[in-house]
């Protein structure tokens, strides 16, 4: 189904565009119009969340809402009707006089942040009109697809509840002249149908809470939790959910949690990795930020900001760890620019914000940076184009209250730096024992891009560095 591909005549599908990185899905935050609605060409019509950041998604087409794909908490395959316009003259979809974009139509959407090339051709097809706009219910029912649809994520169903789409349906028939039928009660997505099937829920036995009585995610995942109908009973669940006790907590691994776990093991299966690590004496770059502040206090710089400062240096000395391999061309590829890559933990998981060329920022300008990226991160509104394509990160899993950690690579770099907690320690100075803060460097590298000595040079300089902050200073 190509973009912008006409349901009948006046009408358009605006479909779910490709948010990024390959994403296959979104799930449906919140509808921000209404059927019956006017909007305007790139006026924001919902909010969806994908595996990687909460987005704002503008329709490319002027004219009056005629339904809406999908209910908040529903996810929604890319590629699939998400909203449909009718144009308010009653133009065709050939009228060369419609408001819309042509770019969008080609699949290019470039008023969306992140937004990729669009699925399918442009390909086009004539309906006859709905001789009555049907409810919302009735739009959740005309994305299904027909029952002799083969598709990978369950099989079609056979029988069809009373009061479904009959043959007369311009989606699910043949698309013959004929009445629009009302919506099934229990239609559902592709996606909850999958779920359902995962986790050998049964689908006759559940109320739908949608509209028109429509199954949602929401509800599968709710027959999942519930302790009145343990997994182990029904006869097709997974062999991994025999034996689960009443009480027992299931959460799918879905979104970003999906798209963390998916990541983290890629990284584990395809990276040899090492780590190592080194205490070392920070009270000279507290002592240097304090000093930094009192200075300027306008304009405060954070340890992060002077330890990214602090890399950025190191990545300049020791370029072979801002890199990558790439196992197709039997190459590593060391990056021109430093992508530095911050995890930061949020409500909805851990991410990794990129600032991309940060080795052209200065301390103060990384300290603003550092400071604007993690607090989007954290309201969930960065675009999907800044949590990727990163060369290096840096993990402060300090602040957790820890002194150490072997990370685990972030997929398909080459290294990570991470910082423990910096605490009063004793700590010889000169031969005479003291009180000092400390902290622990750790750094997991890809062994195929270097071996320890690189390793090895490129941590000290990151230790020493944090010891003498003058030797930073020296360096750049």
């Amino acid at each position: 189904m190509g973009g912008g591909m006409s349901t009948v005549v006046g009408t358009r599908d605006f479909l779910l565009p490709d948010l990024g990185e390959g994403l296959s899905e979104a799930e449906i935050v919140e509808w921000r119009v209404a059927v019956g609605d006017v909007v305007t060409v790139d006026q924001t019509v919902v909010e969806v969340e994908t595996a990687k950041a909460v987005v704002d998604v503008p329709c490319p087409y002027a004219g009056r809402v005629v339904a809406l794909h999908g209910a908040a908490g529903e996810v929604r395959p890319v590629g699939q009707p998400l909203i449909t316009i009718a144009s308010l003259d009653g133009a065709a979809e050939d009228d060369p006089h419609a408001t819309y974009r042509e770019e969008e139509r080609a699949g290019s959407g470039n008023v969306l942040i992140g937004y990729g090339t669009g699925h399918g051709g442009a390909g086009r097809r004539r309906r006859r009109p709905r001789l009555a706009l049907a409810p919302e219910p009735t739009a959740v029912a005309a994305d299904r697809p027909a029952p002799t649809t083969d598709r990978a994520d369950g099989p079609a169903r056979s029988g069809t509840p009373a009061g479904s789409a009959t043959s007369t349906d311009p989606v699910a028939g043949s698309g013959a002249p004929g009445r629009l039928t009302e919506a099934a009660p229990l239609v559902i997505s592709p996606i909850v149908r999958r779920l359902a099937k995962e986790h050998g829920v049964d689908l006759a036995a559940l109320r739908g809470t949608g509209p028109g009585g429509v199954i949602r995610r929401a509800d599968v995942e709710a027959a999942t939790a519930a302790p009145a109908a343990p997994v182990a009973a029904v006869p097709d669940a997974p062999a991994a959910h025999v034996g689960l006790a009443d009480g027992d907590v299931v959460i799918p691994l879905t979104g970003i949690r999906k798209a963390i776990a998916d990541k983290l093991s890629r990284s584990r299966r395809e990276i040899p990795e090492v780590t190592i690590w080194v205490d070392v004496d920070a009270t000279g770059l507290l002592a240097t930020r304090a000093a930094i502040n009192a200075a300027t206090p306008d304009e405060p710089v954070s340890v992060l900001a002077l330890l990214a400062r602090i890399c950025l240096s190191g990545l300049r000395r020791y370029p072979q760890l801002n890199a990558h391999v790439d196992t197709e061309g039997q190459r590593i590829v060391q990056s021109a620019g430093v992508h530095l890559g911050i995890a930061a933990q949020t409500d909805r998981g851990l991410l990794v914000p990129v600032l991309r060329d940060a080795q052209r920022l200065t301390t103060r300008e990384l300290a603003a940076a550092l400071a604007e990226t993690t607090t989007a991160a954290r309201a969930g509104t960065l675009p999907p184009a800044r949590l990727t394509g990163g060369t290096f990160t840096l993990n402060n899993y300090g602040v957790f209250g820890v002194d150490g950690s072997t990370p685990i690579i972030n997929h398909p770099e080459a290294a990570l730096l991470g910082v423990g907690r910096i605490v009063d320690k004793p700590w010889v100075v000169d031969g005479q024992l003291a009180v000092r803060k400390v902290t622990q460097l750790s750094l997991t590298f890809d062994h195929r891009v270097c071996d320890g000595g690189v390793a090895g040079g490129f941590l000290r300089h990151v230790a020493d560095c944090v010891e003498q902050p003058a030797l930073l200073v020296a360096n750049v």
